[in-house]
């Protein structure tokens, strides 16, 4: 006779494993072989706006993306190659997803400030840094200038100051504080289509992936649309009290440049640049929100010396580990007054080490 369901315990209860349940995880993620790889090229509230090239068939287009969950709390900037899996046929109301960045080439980053350990990065892969300062409406900063200079060098970028708003303040004076760091320049005024500042500018920027940085008011969206007619990125003006501009640009964007047209010089164009350039390669901008700070905490001062190559040899031969290269007894001083650096060496050596102020947070009035 059965047992009464009352009289039942937890040892007649038989639970049958399973087996899906107890599959061991594993670590081993898809390779996803089959993704597709683009180029991010704005970023909005947990979306990525990816520029894909042609090919099997299909047309460039323009591919939105979300990110993996196998991605964790990796950035995706501006700038970045990214793989993608998913519907990547760029068609309306289709949503792709990023399974991987790409190898970058460059990174450029910053902090909140000098004391804050966590980087920022803004923006990745590109290879020139295009420093915008106004020469009046706003006063230019020249500690911002600096600081966006030590972050050239320190992640590898070219950088280019280009000084708007030359037909308020001359640009001679201002300089000529900056001639010894060698730092290309281009200086512009109105920015009408043939004036020789935005002729430059465009020769400048053929053929190479350029991030502009600033503060707000100084005239890079400006810049941006006289660039990229397209573009039309919101411009504002200068606040007459404080003498700030205010924000116009709330997010980074990439923005593909237009081809040279034929009257420009070619040849010039490769004659300005240290590494072979294309000028009909497609040249990029990405133009960024104004910023009223730049922390250096992530920027080593070796890598800033490095930029000095005529004063990185003595520093090697003289100076102990530890020297921060601006201290009365610091061999760089001695090296110099032999010649070894040149005849601008104590020019330079007073650059480096107004650099190696504003990378500290100094003043550099001394």
């Amino acid at each position: 006779m059965g047992r009464s369901s009352r009289s039942w315990d937890e040892s007649d209860v038989r639970v049958r494993p399973n087996r899906r349940g107890s599959r061991p995880r594993t670590k081993d993620r898809p390779k996803h072989e089959d993704a597709i790889v683009g180029r991010v090229t704005a970023v909005d509230r947990g979306r990525w706006t990816t520029l894909v090239p042609g090919g099997e068939g299909l047309p460039e287009r323009v591919v939105i993306a979300m990110r993996a969950r196998e991605l964790g709390r990796s950035p995706v900037v501006v700038g970045d190659r990214v793989a993608m899996v998913g519907d990547t046929s760029g068609a309306p109301d289709t949503l792709a997803r990023i399974v991987r960045i790409e190898e970058r080439a460059t990174v450029l980053r910053r902090t909140a400030d000098d004391t804050d350990p966590v980087e920022r990065v803004i923006v990745a892969n590109a290879d020139q840094l295009v420093v915008v300062a106004a020469l009046a409406d706003p006063e230019p900063r020249p500690r911002l200038i600096d600081r966006c200079l030590v972050a050239a060098y320190d992640a590898g970028m070219d950088p280019l100051l280009v000084l708007t708003k030359s037909d308020l303040a001359s640009a001679e004076d201002f300089l000529a504080q900056y001639a010894p760091l060698d730092v290309p320049h281009v200086v512009t005024s109105v920015l009408t289509e043939g004036s020789e500042g935005l002729a430059e500018l465009r020769r400048r920027l053929a053929g190479r992936v350029s991030v502009l940085v600033g503060h707000s008011g100084v005239g890079k969206s400006t810049l941006v649309n006289a660039l990229c007619p397209d573009a039309d990125r919101a411009t504002g003006h200068v606040n007459d009290v404080t003498g700030r501009g205010r924000h116009t640009s709330t997010s980074a964007r990439g923005l593909r440049l237009p081809p040279l047209p034929p009257s420009y010089d070619r040849e010039d164009v490769r004659a300005q640049e240290a590494e072979p350039v294309d000028p009909d390669a497609a040249g990029w901008i990405i133009d960024t929100p104004g910023i009223r700070s730049f922390g250096l905490a992530h920027v080593e001062p070796d890598r800033i010396i490095g930029h000095f190559p005529e004063l990185a040899e003595g520093a090697d031969e003289g100076c102990p580990r530890g020297c921060t290269h601006d201290e009365p007894d610091c061999a760089l001083d001695a090296w110099v007054a032999a010649g070894h650096a040149g005849p601008g060496g104590e020019q330079r050596l007073d650059s480096l080490r107004r650099l190696l102020r504003a990378r500290s947070g100094e003043s550099d009035e001394r």
